[in-house]
């Protein structure tokens, strides 16, 4: 169980100025937050691994390019709606391929950009595995909700979402990283 603590007195004194803490309220919500945000890719990745042998986000690849008329999507594209590097969508697609899950091939329009296909084993793979999938995300998460809720839930995520590639107010401040040395080292 999470428990909450209030900031220690002399924590919040000697930033009173710069710092706006959070209230007990932010601090409960922000915590419950974090549980959640650490458990649940977790929990979906071994219910997908056990039941589908798909990790959530080898699913989330699949599921992406299913919902393109042709199957098709460029790599950036992809990794930007899988929120994935290019780079470890580029190892994923290594393990999809090789299952003969989806193809890789030069874009016919710019020979400098690949695009990603998936497949007839590909497709069948993704609709086997989205009732097993969408059951799960039920149980956890929408079995639980009011209609009133899934409609918060929606804005909150998309209003936490678009600031999460807006630049940080105050970003490169003065904390010390895991080795003694301030996080806005031009080295970090």
């Amino acid at each position: 169980m999470i428990q909450i603590v209030e900031y220690p007195e002399n924590m919040a004194s000697h930033t009173q100025d710069t710092i706006q803490w959070l209230t007990t309220e932010e601090n409960a919500a922000w915590v419950a937050f974090a549980d959640m945000f650490f458990r649940l890719p977790g929990t979906l990745d071994s219910h997908l691994q056990r039941e589908c042998d798909l990790t959530f986000y080898e699913y989330m690849v699949l599921a992406m390019l299913s919902e393109q008329d042709d199957r098709t999507l460029g790599m950036g594209d992809l990794a930007g709606l899988t929120s994935g590097s290019l780079s470890r969508l580029s190892h994923v697609m290594k393990r999809l391929e090789k299952a003969g899950f989806v193809t890789r091939q030069r874009d016919t329009a710019d020979k400098r950009h690949m695009n990603a296909t998936l497949t007839e084993t590909g497709y069948d793979k993704i609709v086997a595995s989205a009732p097993v999938h969408v059951n799960h995300v039920r149980s956890l998460i929408f079995d639980h909700l009011s209609a009133e809720q899934v409609t918060q839930l929606h804005t909150i995520a998309n209003t936490v979402r678009e600031n999460l590639s807006a630049p940080s107010p105050g970003a490169g401040g003065d904390c010390q990283g895991l080795h003694g040395t301030s996080t806005d080292s031009p080295d970090q």
